[in-house]
């Protein structure tokens, strides 16, 4: 329909708030269950959130794990107090 926009999904937005939710590393596995997107879209954007500092990972053994940053959490509680304004 002519002048509908779809609403973009926020996937950086929704694994930062998975990823903080969490106590221990995660995969990129799980990420992509928890979200309902392709393992391939959670590797792409887990990687762009590394380059940004907002996660960080490590490979073990096959896996890869992530977890957030103190700089990711930061982002977090700003865009928390934003919203409560």
């Amino acid at each position: 329909m002519p002048g509908i926009q779809k609403r973009r999904r926020d996937i950086d937005g929704e694994i930062l708030r998975f990823l903080f939710e969490e106590d221990w590393p995660v995969t990129t596995e799980m990420v992509a269950k928890r979200l309902k997107i392709s393992w391939n879209t959670a590797q792409i954007h887990l990687y762009k959130l590394t380059v940004s500092g907002l996660v960080k990972g490590k490979k073990v053994g096959r896996q890869n794990q992530w977890m957030i940053t103190e700089k990711g959490r930061e982002l977090l509680r700003k865009k928390r107090n934003s919203a409560h304004r």
